[in-house]
């Protein structure tokens, strides 16, 4: 008999603490809960998630249909909040968080590994930022095993693959330009830019543009997954040692060929610069002789316009004076002279 009075206070005292006192729970502020009986989650009936477009989220319309989960019930930060022993408490954190692009559970790494254009094969590092969508829980815990390995890995096959195709968009238009200039007969101006090409380089000059290409591709994992990006950091593209090296090579040799062009045409605009100056001397100089001439001229045709040629021959008679003071010797000619 007491055996089971011992049983009972038991049960009693187990059922209390497990039922009444283990079943009161609080929500933190950057946390939201899901609460399942038996296994299942409560949904809104007759609700879904929100539908979009493949402008908004990303996803076209067959992966609409293919990742149309439901709308559950979720429950805000507060409390204390009580549930029933056969449910089941989930909470997610909805924080921002971040993670490095080499996270892999299944295997230790400290770079992920992509093959460029020009069939390199280079490391990448950087970091991850998201945080789980508070208005699609539903795929986050119930639709994968593994959300963020899943994110992670679809992530890392965009880049790949991006990576594997990536054209700098600035040689493009060069080579467009270069192309018109051809055909115009001048391409002179683009033989130096169009050096540029190598894909490692090409990257690294455009990380901004990756990391944006890489955001917009990762936001449909919201739809498909109920994590949302929130930013792609990739900060170094570092290819093997040998590649850097000859990377290292190139990049100097580009650098002083740059220098000395702009050097050189530096030095030729000067040259041209000082030969217009000498140009625009000497044509002043000759005005400025000519002038007094030019003026004489004109002087002696009015003079003759208006008193004939007799008052021409005073004129110069008596322009000839202050000279015979000054010369010192005077050879004095005839027209038969001049003639012979």
């Amino acid at each position: 008999m007491t055996f089971f009075l011992g049983l009972m206070m038991g049960i009693i005292i187990y059922s209390f603490f497990r039922c009444i006192v283990g079943g009161f729970y609080t929500v933190s502020p950057d946390q939201r809960a899901i609460v399942t009986s038996f296994g299942k989650a409560q949904r809104l009936e007759g609700m879904q998630v929100a539908d979009g477009d493949a402008d908004s989220d990303g996803l076209s319309d067959e992966e609409h249909q293919r990742y149309e989960y439901p709308q559950v019930r979720v429950v805000g930060p507060g409390g204390p909040y009580f549930k029933m022993p056969w449910q089941d408490v989930h909470k997610v954190s909805v924080a921002t968080q971040a993670v490095d692009l080499s996270w892999d559970p299944s295997k230790a790494q400290d770079t992920i590994e992509a093959v460029t254009k020009d069939n390199l094969t280079t490391g990448i590092n950087g970091q991850l930022r998201y945080r789980i969508s508070e208005s699609n829980l539903y795929p986050y815990l119930f639709g994968v095993a593994s959300p963020l390995e899943h994110v992670m890995g679809y992530f890392v096959s965009v880049l790949r693959e991006r990576v594997a195709n990536f054209v700098d968009p600035k040689g493009q238009t060069l080579l467009v330009d270069a192309e018109v200039d051809e055909a115009d007969g001048d391409q002179e101006e683009s033989s130096i830019d169009l050096s540029e090409g190598v894909s490692i380089n090409d990257l690294r000059k455009n990380l901004p543009l990756l990391n944006q290409y890489m955001e917009e591709q990762c936001r449909s994992t919201t739809g498909r997954y109920g994590i949302e990006l929130d930013a792609a950091l990739i900060t170094e593209i570092d290819p093997p040692a040998e590649v850097d090296r000859a990377l290292s090579a190139i990049n100097s040799t580009r650098n002083q060929v740059a220098a000395d062009l702009s050097t050189a045409r530096a030095d030729s605009e000067q040259q041209i610069t000082m030969s217009a100056r000498a140009v625009e001397i000497a044509t002043n100089n000759a005005q400025a002789e000519v002038a007094p001439l030019r003026e004489l001229a004109q002087t002696l045709t009015e003079i003759k316009k208006e008193g004939g040629s007799s008052c021409l021959q005073a004129y110069l008679r008596n322009a000839r004076i202050p000279l015979y003071n000054v010369a010192r010797r005077v050879i004095q000619t005839t027209k038969t002279d001049a003639a012979g």
